[in-house]
């Protein structure tokens, strides 16, 4: 019996040890929005909507998904969005188009019913990609529907530099290209008037 004892005890020692040992710290990011360079006039005081904004399965995640190699990429477990991509870009993008725009009438579509808006705006988001320490390469879409059938569309391809090697100068850099692309949506609905 204590030869198979001895083995059970080393088993069990393992057993505890590997449940005490900690797992890895999980670090969470956010998006950021803009900071407006000067105040706009209040020039656009019809309601807008923002979304719902689509934005590619791979990185439709709580993961970062960052691209290493041409045909390959990596899901980084322990870096993490704070919450759904799918959620809080229309929210950024609401917030980064509301100074733009200078006006506080610019709401994430789940914000406010869509009958309750003058404008709405629709975003797919084709491609949402980073190389650390590199870039980050943002792709999209968007249509701008007012009164009626009347429509607006545009694209953009937006590549902001990631300035550190740190996940956080990523996310600081899609938050960059999320302003930028804002801009363009803003030329639209100005163009809407």
């Amino acid at each position: 019996m204590r030869r198979i004892s001895a083995p059970l005890a080393v088993v069990a020692v393992l057993l505890l040890g590997s449940a005490c040992s900690r797992s890895p710290r999980v670090t969470f990011y956010t998006l950021t929005p803009a900071t407006p360079a000067a105040a706009v006039q209040n020039t656009f005081s019809s309601a807008v909507a923002v979304g719902p904004v689509t934005i590619p399965e791979l990185v439709n995640r709580p993961q970062l998904v960052v691209r290493v190699a041409p045909n390959r990429v990596a899901v980084l477990e322990s870096h993490r969005w704070a919450e759904p991509l799918k959620n809080e870009i229309p929210r950024l993008l609401a917030q980064d188009l509301g100074p733009l725009l200078g006006s506080s009438r610019v709401y994430a579509y789940d914000q406010v019913s869509a009958a309750a808006a003058q404008y709405r705006v629709l975003v797919d988001i084709v491609r949402l990609e980073s190389v650390p320490g590199e870039s980050v390469t943002l792709g999209a879409n968007w249509v701008v529907r007012g009164a009626g059938n009347a429509r607006r569309e545009g694209r953009a391809e937006i590549r902001e530099q990631v300035t550190g090697s740190e996940y956080e100068a990523v996310a600081a850099a899609f938050s960059r290209a999320l302003a930028a692309l804002s801009a363009q949506i803003t030329k639209s609905l100005l163009e809407r008037r």
